[in-house]
């Protein structure tokens, strides 16, 4: 069965994909339905924080712009008894100068620090509630995934 987007793995395509989980086409009563991969769907919502924010940095009214978006000025607090409000909307870049990641066989990380042309940034924003008790964090990676998943329900 061919894949509904290509992507590259090492494995036979001869064989049967029905015990596939995501990112193959698999049939749902009358259609096919698709999932991304984890990875690309991380990627996919990167994409939308980046927007989301460079949106935000351009709107000339931010508090418009939330509204907009669809997001909430309050949160229900851990216990439930009283809402967050929401106060501060942070954004916070890094910048990307290398890569680290396990060696094979040994204790120690494999480092590859970066040429400048590859170094990136990257901005996150997280909107920050509180109540007179509580202070809580949202990062909008998280309010654009449930956003996503209310929208393709």
């Amino acid at each position: 069965m061919p894949h509904d987007h290509p992507h590259h793995h090492d494995h036979d395509h001869t064989h049967s994909h029905a015990h596939h989980g995501h990112g193959h086409n698999h049939p749902h009563g009358d259609h096919l339905h698709s999932h991304m991969h984890h990875e690309d769907e991380a990627a996919d919502l990167q994409v939308l924080a980046t927007q989301f924010i460079e949106g935000f940095l351009q709107a000339t009214d931010k508090t418009s712009y939330l509204k907009l978006a669809g997001l909430p000025f309050e949160r229900p607090s851990k216990d439930g008894a009283k809402a967050l409000k929401l106060i501060d909307v942070e954004l916070k870049t890094d910048w990307q100068v290398g890569t680290a990641s396990p060696s094979f066989g040994s204790r120690e990380l494999s480092y590859l620090p970066f040429p400048g042309q590859m170094v990136q940034e990257r901005t996150n924003m997280s909107l920050i509630y509180v109540s007179m008790d509580e202070r809580s964090t949202l990062d909008i990676r998280d309010f654009l995934y449930q956003r996503k998943q209310e929208i393709e329900k």
